[in-house]
């Protein structure tokens, strides 16, 4: 083949691939704006709005938490107007509890039906995933008009709870806080960005109520001890016995409701789960 015909060659391909990638595109913008007709125009009885396909959400598994994601996020927990988020009025205004990096939203929609009266967000760093939450539960509450409750108390931001939480969440606010398969980061220099790690957990203690849970879950052994031991040094959390997680139906959520898990029982994987309550504070530390 001549000089001529492989650039032409490259060329065609090039084309082709942008075509895709344009189609892609427009597939992907069509899905949000189907979504968002469904929900705004008054659905005939019995008619049901799709759920979005995570194929048109695709975005690489892990996110630098320490990069400039150029997220908004209110100066202080009164500035934030949860009304956004929770357009159906509720006996609370305040999140109480946090899925952080809800992922895909599994476990979120299982818990909604549980706890009706308590508010629940997750926060999700990765732009796409974040987008399909939100399409999912748009597409579920539209679903489920016939109950004007039903899936009204959850819902999801982009945000970086590494960063921000306490301009989301005042003190002694949140009564549970999860953290599901979280990204690993097997290497070592990375073990900084760990989602658990003691300067963390001192915010985390801040965000919580006294008696409110940690909840922690992971398929890798390694992460599962480096969580287990961060959170047994620090003063204000007491791990919670194997007894109470058996019989705790959050656990029994946490352990079966998530993408993550529901992936790795298919691969007839392993699951570490550790709990833990937060402690009063001392007097002398108030």
């Amino acid at each position: 083949m001549s000089t001529t015909s492989k650039d032409q060659s490259q060329l065609e391909q090039q084309a082709l691939a942008a075509t895709k990638r344009k189609q892609y595109r427009e597939d992907k913008s069509q899905i949000r704006k189907q979504v968002k007709i469904d929900v705004e125009s008054s659905p005939e009885p019995g008619s049901t709005t799709s759920l979005p396909k995570k194929k048109y959400y695709r975005q690489r598994a892990h996110s630098n938490p320490f990069s400039d994601h150029r997220l908004a996020y209110p100066s202080s927990p009164a500035t934030m107007d949860w009304s956004k988020l929770y357009p159906v009025q509720h006996s609370t205004s305040k999140v109480e509890i946090a899925d952080i990096g809800c992922g895909y939203g599994g476990l979120m929609i299982k818990l909604g039906p549980e706890f009706p009266e308590s508010l629940i967000l997750g926060m999700e760093i990765r732009v796409q995933v974040t987008q399909y939450v939100e399409d999912r539960i748009i597409a579920l509450r539209n679903n489920h008009a016939e109950d004007e409750y039903k899936y009204q108390n959850i819902g999801v931001l982009r945000g970086n709870a590494m960063k921000f939480l306490p301009n989301f969440f005042a003190k002694g606010q949140l009564s549970k806080m999860f953290f599901c398969f979280p990204d690993p980061h097997f290497k070592q220099r990375k073990h900084k960005a760990r989602i658990i790690t003691n300067t963390l957990l001192s915010e985390y203690a801040y965000v919580l109520k006294e008696g409110g849970i940690v909840y922690t879950i992971t398929d890798v052994e390694d992460l599962h001890n480096w969580m287990v031991k961060h959170l047994d040094e620090h003063p204000l959390f007491e791990r919670l016995s194997k007894e109470w997680e058996d019989q705790d139906k959050c656990v029994q959520i946490m352990y079966n409701a998530t993408e993550e898990g529901q992936k790795v029982t298919r691969n007839k994987g392993s699951k570490w789960v550790a709990c833990y309550k937060r402690l009063p504070t001392p007097d002398d530390c108030e």
